[in-house]
């Protein structure tokens, strides 16, 4: 008996259910802008605040909104990426050149020694 009701059916790869009475909830469009002028739109529930940034799917850019929270969080982020300190900025915190110029003529001599150099 149970092969006969199961015989045809693909079990888990389809569903009976129909769409027929399936109401979606509202949704609305909101559009990106990208660095390179590209716009993508990604869709959101109708209650939903879209973020100010968001990545595209195709490019993996990162879009941000173009209105004023989208133009905040990118001055943000250039902010962020300007304000990126290396480690040559962290070094002339701590010391001034003439330290510096100081201490590296101690490493070399010491590292002229162990070589066994006369410069």
């Amino acid at each position: 008996m149970a092969d006969r009701t199961l015989r045809g059916s693909r079990i888990g790869a389809t569903s009976l259910q129909g769409e027929t009475g399936v109401e979606l909830s509202p949704r609305h469009g909101v559009e990106y802008l990208t660095e390179k002028g590209a716009r993508f739109a990604v869709l959101f529930d109708a209650d939903a605040e879209p973020p100010a940034e968001w990545f595209d799917q195709k490019t993996g850019e990162l879009g941000f909104l173009d209105d004023e929270a989208g133009r905040t969080a990118r001055t943000e982020l250039e902010e962020k990426v300007a304000s990126a300190r290396t480690p040559w900025d962290m070094l002339a915190e701590r010391r001034s050149i003439e330290e510096l110029e100081e201490l590296l003529e101690e490493r070399l001599k010491l590292l002229r020694a162990r070589r066994g150099s006369k410069k």
